[in-house]
């Protein structure tokens, strides 16, 4: 399928389309096993502290945690449980975060801070409506959360781009994401995520007309 064929977009310019894809929900109920797992201890966390079994479940690289970092993985356990299309709580999400906080969706080079932060979750829930991320490596070092992940989801919603409106198709991606939490007394201060958008686009039937570029030259 090729989109954007004739008005294309530059890459910087397509890629800030999608800026704030990297906030994915939590896993939903009706995932994989996996999938359940991870929800659940979202789900946990959002509730109160992590138990060992918790732990035991998740994709830890190290379980054996402090104290202050089973609270800190509580706190990005917790964003990504509100941040699920069925359990959506911007609040939460925002005032997880410290008063000068800032998510960095680092490819585009965009930045969300205080109210701005709230604007990705109903974004992520138009577009994919039954995204969910599959966490498949966690490293906690104290007040560092370093997570690899998978962006999942189907394309259902819209996407309003430079050139024009591109109807969803109910394409599925599968998307490679990076995560980086940095906290400081139980808030975030910083979020920095590296999404494969270039991947995502292309699994969204998104086709970049290079040729047209290079003709401009």
């Amino acid at each position: 399928m090729k989109l954007l064929s004739r008005k294309s977009l530059t890459v910087t310019a397509a890629i800030a389309v999608l800026g704030g894809l990297s906030i994915a929900a939590a896993p939903s109920q009706a995932a994989s096993p996996a999938h359940r797992n991870t929800a659940a201890h979202s789900s946990a966390a959002a509730h109160g502290g992590l138990t060992d079994q918790d732990l035991a479940k998740l994709p830890l690289t190290d379980r054996h945690l402090t104290r202050h970092e089973r609270e800190n993985l509580a706190v990005v356990l917790r964003d990504y449980h509100v941040a699920e299309g069925n359990s959506l709580d911007v609040d939460t999400f925002v005032n997880s975060f410290a008063k000068d906080g800032v998510f960095n969706d680092m490819v585009p080079g965009v930045a969300y801070r205080g109210e701005a932060l709230g604007n990705v979750l109903p974004y992520m829930a138009n577009l994919f409506p039954d995204v969910h991320r599959e966490l498949k490596r966690i490293t906690v070092n104290g007040d560092v959360i370093s997570i690899e992940l998978s962006i999942q989801g189907t394309f259902e919603g819209p996407l309003q781009s430079p050139a024009g409106t591109v109807k969803p198709n109910g394409a599925k991606v599968d998307v490679p994401t990076a995560d980086f939490w940095y906290l400081k007394d139980g808030k975030v201060e910083q979020f920095n995520c590296f999404v494969g958008y270039s991947t995502m686009y292309k699994q969204m039937g998104v086709d970049f007309d290079w040729a047209s570029a290079v003709n401009k030259h």
